[in-house]
């Protein structure tokens, strides 16, 4: 089994998307992975899911990963933008990250699960970032949650039901 195989399996990689080709640096301590498609492939509009859209250009895109044994993993790949009558050109979304991150989401996964025992400034030190992009990371997730979250139900008459002091200084 050749190690692009390997990685293809390991990371979840369904159609089009495939490893073109993987780089290891012992001395830089990096695993580089490329990802790409073949010329051809069809894509599904991000913003109205519009399906069967052809590449109209694509992006460099890199995105940190877990790291590999000791060594830092890095994922890229040209990200197409595709033609959607609707809605325009568009960047496509891929399956391993959000829209506008750096991380991928297993990443991402790690990172939330270690900042709820962890200083954001000691988590970005043992996961090699910037702390800013974890407050970035934090703040994306938090936001989400409390977007998903509805409070229609609340009221002052129920306080007790959803556990809610109505008095701020108890």
């Amino acid at each position: 089994m050749r190690d692009r195989d390997i990685f293809q399996m390991a990371l979840g990689l369904t159609p089009p998307w495939e490893v073109e080709f993987c780089e290891f640096s012992p001395e830089k301590k990096r695993l580089d992975i490329r990802l790409s498609f073949p010329r051809g492939s069809v894509f599904v509009c991000p913003e109205c899911g519009g399906s069967g859209l052809k590449a109209h250009d694509t992006v460099d895109k890199v995105w940190r990963h877990l790291n590999f044994f000791q060594y830092e993993a890095w994922l890229s790949a040209k990200v197409p933008r595709s033609k959607c009558d609707q809605c325009g050109v568009r960047l496509v979304s891929v399956p391993w990250a959000r829209p506008g991150s750096g991380f991928t989401l297993l990443f991402e996964a790690l990172g939330m699960s270690m900042a709820g025992t962890l200083p954001v400034k000691t988590l970005a030190g043992r996961i090699g970032v910037q702390d800013t992009r974890i407050w970035r990371m934090l703040h994306h997730s938090v936001d989400a949650a409390r977007a998903r979250q509805s409070h229609a139900e609340v009221s002052s008459g129920n306080l007790e039901k959803f556990k809610i002091c109505a008095h701020p200084c108890r």
